[in-house]
């Protein structure tokens, strides 16, 4: 007798094999266990995260260094070009909005007033672009080494702060050659500027995670800060357009973190800037915004702590 073999199925008809997935092994389990051996990259606990990175403040302190001095290796000028930049975009907008918009009208040391408020907010805005790229573009370090990525973003903002205090000495003598009188306000600098600091890393490490995934950030953003720097009275008082604005929008403008700083910063070096021409809740304020800015972005950044470097 012969057999009739059955055609095959037709392959829409054949249900899909799908391997099962291989149960953890026990024995592997207790042998990680027994030696205390973890899952490599595995994102720790935010309070041993924050111990980790607190360990390696010494590498983060000399990784800023070294890249801050090759950053100008090449330039026959090197590192007076950490202080001729500010000034030369402070020439550059003296001559438009002070000579050609008269935007000085009414602002007793302008000069003082434009170089202070451009110094500042270069602080942030350098800052938000270098942290961008902090871990897109170490990729190479990221990949090599196991560390808090947290140190990137961090170390570039401590580059950043170095830049403006080299040129807080420029403007310090700016300031006292154009007639401005030393103070006990110069003492505010210090917390005004390490206010700033906290809420410039966390902008940072929001900023960094943000350039990880999504690499077309780096060029989306100095639009973004341009538009920032033009409605953070920069270039003119700013107290003279909220004073006839509606009341939120006017709200919304003194609130403006960047003008928070540069005020408070213009408070401290400039003696004709008066404590009514400042922002209501000027000190709560600057707090509130490094608070959050810095709380946030840091867990903001450690929530993916396992997907940098990957992919």
């Amino acid at each position: 007798m012969s057999q009739t073999l059955a055609p095959p199925a037709h392959p829409a008809e054949a249900s899909p094999v799908v391997p099962a997935a291989a149960p953890p092994d026990p024995g592997l389990q207790a042998l990680a266990e027994r030696y205390g051996l973890t899952v490599s990259g595995a994102r720790p606990p935010l309070r041993e995260y924050t111990r980790r990175l607190w360990a390696r403040r010494h590498f983060i302190a000399s990784f800023a260094t070294a890249r801050l001095t090759a950053t100008y290796t090449t330039a026959r000028l090197g590192q007076l070009w950490q202080v001729m930049t500010p000034l030369l975009n402070a020439g550059v907008y003296y001559l438009i909005f002070g000579m050609l918009l008269h935007t000085n009208r009414g602002i007793p040391n302008f000069i003082p007033f434009l170089c202070t408020g451009i110094f500042v907010f270069t602080f942030t805005q350098s800052t938000v672009l270098a942290g961008t790229r902090a871990v897109s573009g170490s990729i190479g370090l990221v990949r090599a080494l196991h560390f808090p990525r947290a140190a990137l973003p961090v170390a570039h903002t401590l580059i950043q702060l170095q830049q403006l205090i080299c040129s807080m000495g420029v403007l310090a003598a700016i300031v006292l050659i154009c007639g401005v009188p030393v103070t006990w306000h110069w003492l505010l600098m210090i917390p005004a500027l390490l206010l700033q600091s906290v809420f410039n890393t966390g902008l940072a490490l929001a900023m960094a995670r943000i350039g990880a995934k999504t690499t077309d950030t780096a060029q989306l953003m100095p639009f973004v800060l341009r538009t920032w720097m033009y409605v953070s009275g920069v270039f003119y008082n700013l107290s003279t357009f909220t004073s006839s604005a509606p009341h939120l929008v006017s709200v919304a403008l003194n609130c403006n973190p960047a003008l928070i700083y540069i005020d408070l910063m213009r408070y401290a070096l400039i003696d004709t800037v008066r404590a009514q021409d400042l922002p209501p809740h000027v000190w709560p304020l600057a707090l509130g915004w490094a608070l959050l800015a810095g709380t946030a972005g840091y867990v903001f950044f450690w929530k993916a702590e396992e997907e940098y470097g990957r992919g």
